[in-house]
This record gives C-alpha cells, sequence and structure tokens, in this order.
C-alpha cells in the first residue's frame, strides 16, 4: 500500500466514523431493534451486508452539498452536511471490508 493509499484509508475511516453515528441515530427513529443489532455489529467490527447496502444507499440519499441552489434543489437536510466526497469515501471504505456494493 502506498503513502497515498493510507492517507486514503485513514481519511475514509474518519467519514465513516463520522457518519455511521448519524446514520444508526436516524435508523433507531424507525427501527430501534434493527439500530441496536447494527450498533452491536459495528461496535465488534463488523458490518452484515445488508447494513453495508443500506449505509450505501443511505449516504448516496442523504448527500447535503450537491451544488444545487435553493431554485434547483434538491434540499436533504439532516443532522450532518455529507460531500458527494464523503460518499465515495463511504463507498471506497465498504468496498475495503470486501462489502460489494
Amino acid at each position: 500500500m502506498t503513502a497515498h493509499e493510507q492517507e486514503t484509508s485513514r481519511a475514509d475511516q474518519r467519514v465513516v466514523d463520522r457518519l455511521v453515528p448519524v446514520w444508526l441515530q436516524e435508523m433507531e427513529q424507525h427501527d430501534a431493534d434493527e439500530a441496536r443489532r447494527v450498533r452491536a455489529h459495528w461496535h465488534s467490527g463488523t458490518l452484515p451486508e445488508e447494513s453495508a447496502r443500506d449505509l450505501t444507499t443511505w449516504v448516496t440519499a442523504r448527500v447535503t452539498d450537491t451544488g444545487f441552489n435553493e431554485d434547483e434543489g434538491p434540499d436533504v437536510t439532516g443532522p450532518a452536511r455529507i460531500t458527494p466526497a464523503d460518499k465515495e469515501s463511504v463507498h471506497r471504505w465498504l468496498a475495503a471490508q470486501g462489502h460489494r456494493l
């Protein structure tokens, strides 16, 4: 692994560490039991394949820095700012963990 790849990996990990708690908090509002199950996996260092797919979909849907203005939409509000680069970081991180996206 090159120094650039290592830095990218660390940066991706920081993005994932920032966004997964937001995702889990939102999940808790809709399905508390599932959120607890996924949180337990997350804390043990694993993420089931179905949960990885859900995270992929969630981060894609929650991109808040789209380059659109108010009149053009979309307006995706939420508790965290998520950029297209953040989305790509989460996708790279999941792929590096062996998840199929």
